[in-house]
């Protein structure tokens, strides 16, 4: 049988034996450390607090939420005192305002007993309610509230729901340990999904470097009527929303629409685990599982972190460095961005910190373009990267809309894929934020 996949991208090395086999390690806060909570952690609008200076709160408690219609509320992940509201830089590089409290070691948690015993007893609306009241966003890297997906428009028919567990990204590891970990989880954290959508059925991508994941969950699914698994072929960057739906399902997302729109829903592994965590348990969203990768760790692996720890405190715990690094990033090598500072808090889309050496943090010096069209060949939307990239030199604001450069994924494959090492993605990175933050005339 042939392996599923979708048109064009990439083949990088995959760089994921550092890591894929070690299991996952809690590593709690220290008591008396501050957490930080940024108010803004999803796409969206940010949050409100809703606690005071000198509070106590406890572990589970709803600290921040807003009325805005696209935004997802945070929960503290330890008990403690609210010592101040200040601004904070995120692990993307955006200042934001953040809760700081004070851990007091106790982990005392706010009583949510789930409100029924058999999630099968919710209608949908209380189902998106409680998903929505958790906080649970896109844990993929997008980090789109949850709740706004799995209550799409009702002229939106949903008849697939595909969990992504390609995890293309060079390095991370933390979507597969999660297959192999919370298996069971997840399946009823789809079940819970398609009791939305009575008419569709579930797919679960996953990568065939992930063949013992591939392994368990078709035999946990072969007597599951509407679930099954799709085998991919490995290649960059099927994780990315309208690809996986292209190569799972062979459907196309229009430029500017959404899956929902061709009657699909994508959900990321551990964002399905959280939501058979939030329905069955009532537990809020107060937790990432994040991989330490590169040269540079003393000990590599993947690790579970509570949201508001500190990355500094994260990697003193797991073992600190072996080396100095020369390069850190947020994130993968293809999407992630790099970091000066580690006394950032971690955040629902946090999801690696990458450690690398001077040699493997090498940027090459751009070259001149020698228009040998391999960016064009590669480029997974179909884009021409080196077109935007001149639109972007000479500040053309009109063809480079015209070009779609707003449909740009920012994947990074044209940059990767450039013999001239053009900084193709970057560039357009860079003028897609000018172009969108631009006040409309």
């Amino acid at each position: 049988m042939s392996l599923l996949t979708f048109k064009r991208g990439i083949h990088p090395p995959d760089c994921k034996s550092i890591t894929m086999e070690n299991p996952i390690v809690t590593i709690p806060p220290e008591k008396g450390t501050n957490m930080v909570f940024p108010l803004a952690q999803h796409i969206g609008a940010p949050c409100n607090p809703i606690v005071n200076i000198g509070d106590r709160v406890l572990m589970y408690q709803k600290i921040a939420d807003t009325d805005a219609f696209v935004s997802s509320p945070i929960h503290s992940s330890v008990s403690g005192i609210v010592k101040e509201i200040r601004k904070t830089l995120t692990p993307g590089g955006v200042s934001c305002n953040a809760i700081v409290i004070e851990n007091d070691g106790e982990n005392e948690k706010l009583d949510r007993k789930p409100e029924k015993e058999n999630y099968k007893d919710y209608t949908k609306e209380e189902i998106v309610k409680i998903v929505r009241e958790a906080g649970i966003v896109g844990l993929g890297g997008a980090g789109f509230p949850t709740h706004i997906k799995l209550n799409p428009p009702k002229e939106c028919k949903i008849d697939t729901v595909i969990v992504n567990a390609a995890e293309c990204e060079p390095y991370l590891t933390t979507d597969y340990r999660v297959l192999l970990e919370d298996s069971t989880t997840l399946v009823e954290g789809l079940k819970i999904i398609l009791s939305l959508f009575p008419e569709a059925r579930g797919i679960i991508g996953i990568e065939t470097n992930k063949m013992k994941a591939i392994e368990i969950f078709e035999k946990i699914c072969q007597d599951i009527p509407n679930i099954e698994v799709a085998r991919l072929q490995p290649k960059y960057p099927q994780g990315s929303e309208k690809q996986l739906i292209s190569a799972c399902t062979g459907r196309e997302v229009p430029s500017g629409g959404l899956p929902a729109h061709i009657g699909v829903i994508v959900d990321n592994v551990d964002t399905v685990v959280a939501i058979q965590r939030a329905v069955v348990h009532n537990k809020p969203l107060i937790r990432r599982v994040i991989t330490l990768s590169g040269s540079c760790f003393a000990k590599p692996g993947n690790y579970k972190a509570r949201i508001g720890q500190s990355y500094k405190e994260l990697i003193e715990k797991a073992g600190g460095f072996s080396k100095e690094p020369s390069k850190l990033i947020s994130g993968g090598p293809m999407m992630g961005v790099a970091m000066f500072d580690l006394d950032i808090p971690i955040i629902k889309t946090s999801s690696a910190i990458l450690a690398f050496n001077e040699e493997e943090a090498n940027l090459p010096q751009e070259r001149n373009c020698i228009r040998c069209g391999k960016c064009v060949e590669h480029c997974p939307v179909g884009l021409m990267p080196l077109e935007l990239n001149k639109n972007v030199i000479y500040k053309e604001d009109d063809l480079f809309k015209k070009n779609n450069g707003l449909d740009c994924i920012e994947c990074g494959s044209c940059s990767f894929i450039c013999p001239a090492k053009r900084h193709l993605a970057q560039s357009i990175r860079a003028f897609k934020r000018i172009m969108l933050t631009k006040p409309k005339k």
